[in-house]
């Protein structure tokens, strides 16, 4: 068993690593998600210890997805989300859904048992290719606002708080595509009507009680009288997992439930809220760095597939970006008085990030057919998005007419 000193040691070097590693990717103009599965892969390909138990990381990652959705529920800010509240819904959920039945048609064309490309012996299913594309449709805010940051640019008009309110809002909505797809793929949901209800009972118990529990929590952490600031921090820390535990017993999602308890929570005045909120995105942090560096670590008993599998990911990877997404986009915004040069913006702001590296644990944990090979496919998927739209977001606002420096 090793010693509290040697465990002591790798974490501190880690944390520090993967601290630094943000600071270039900075300066680099890339997300710093990038660094952190890069650092876990290359401690795992090196010597390091390699992570062969997939429940370990779903209990991980949904550990660490909890705090990092209530963190950007609790950063939503409701004077900014108002004026655009209608068509970010609209992409976070009508433009999540078109995503991944275009997608996940065009994974199981090319995946499929009649296809030049095969995925394992038989192939998928088109049940298993919406899997796939439900996993990776949702979009990052962190990705995104790190290579703005980065580039010293901000978008004009209501271009911000609109891509905002979208990549921090439709990942309730992938999560809950994938549990529903998972749950029918592995027969625990036996029909479409079944597994549509069982969407539907989620989204309405996971919003009723994330309200009630932001609520509660204000209410709570505002009547509490404690004499340190930090101990509101640990209250609140509680009342997150509270919230959680609580929405998914009463089978709502637990994960929409501590989202809409973060914009509930953000949007009130609670005692100490600029502690709590800079206590939040610290912890938030903390979570993304531990949750990829785990992910990495996974992803090396699954290295051999990747060499087979690059072809297929290009093609999906290339399809999302010019395909599906731009479709979403401007079928979700037919109705909106947005113009065709916002529009065609937001459609290759669609930086994919932590949030399907995450679901891609879930096949792997259910033992389902494939899975190690959809776990390879979306972490190809993301980093390829990731470094061509994330590296070329900048060069396309400014062409566009649509960034102004800070």
């Amino acid at each position: 068993m090793p010693s509290i000193e040697l465990v002591s040691l790798v974490g501190a070097s880690l944390l520090l690593i993967s601290v630094f590693s943000s600071k270039l990717a900075s300066k680099v103009g890339i997300p710093s998600l990038l660094f952190f599965l890069l650092t876990g892969w290359l401690i795992g390909e090196f010597g390091g210890p390699e992570l062969h138990s997939p429940e370990i990381a779903k209990f991980i990652g949904d550990f660490a997805l909890i705090f990092i959705l209530f963190t950007g529920g609790l950063d939503s800010h409701w004077p900014n989300i108002r004026p655009v509240l209608w068509q970010g819904l609209c992409l976070s959920t009508l433009g999540v859904f078109i995503t991944m039945l275009l997608l996940g048609g065009f994974a199981w064309f090319i995946l499929g048992s009649f296809s030049t490309f095969s995925l394992g012996v038989h192939g998928i299913t088109l049940p298993q290719g919406l899997l796939l594309a439900a996993i990776v449709s949702s979009t990052d805010a962190a990705a995104v606002f790190s290579v703005l940051r980065s580039s010293h640019i901000v978008l004009k008009g209501k271009l911000q708080p609109l891509l905002e309110l979208e990549s921090s809002s439709n990942d309730p909505m992938a999560v809950l595509l994938t549990v529903t797809l998972l749950n029918y793929s592995t027969g625990a949901e036996s029909a479409f009507l079944e597994g549509g209800l069982f969407l539907v009972m989620q989204l309405l118990i996971g919003v009723a009680l994330g309200y009630g529990g932001g609520r509660f929590m204000v209410w709570l952490l505002n009547h509490m009288g404690l004499s340190s600031a930090g101990l509101y921090a640990i209250a609140s820390i509680a009342l997150v997992l509270l919230t959680y535990s609580g929405a998914t017993f009463m089978h709502g999602n637990g994960f929409l439930a501590v989202y809409v308890a973060g914009i509930v929570a953000g949007n009130r005045e609670v005692t100490h809220h600029h502690y709590i909120n800079a206590f939040h995105d610290s912890f938030a942090w903390l979570m993304q760095i531990i949750m990829f560096l785990t992910l990495g670590m996974l992803s090396v008993p699954y290295r051999a597939e990747l060499s087979s599998l690059a072809s297929v990911a290009v093609a999906i990877s290339l399809f999302l970006m010019f395909v599906a997404r731009p479709v979403s986009v401007f079928i979700s915004l037919l109705w909106a008085k947005i113009s065709f040069k916002e529009k065609l913006l937001v459609s290759w702001v669609g930086l994919r990030g932590s949030v399907p590296i995450v679901l891609a644990t879930f096949p792997l944990a259910a033992g389902i057919k494939e899975a190690g090979e959809i776990f390879v496919l979306i972490s190809f998927i993301v980093v390829m998005s990731v470094l061509i739209q994330g590296f070329s977001l900048a060069a396309l606002a400014r062409w566009l007419g649509l960034a102004e420096k800070k």
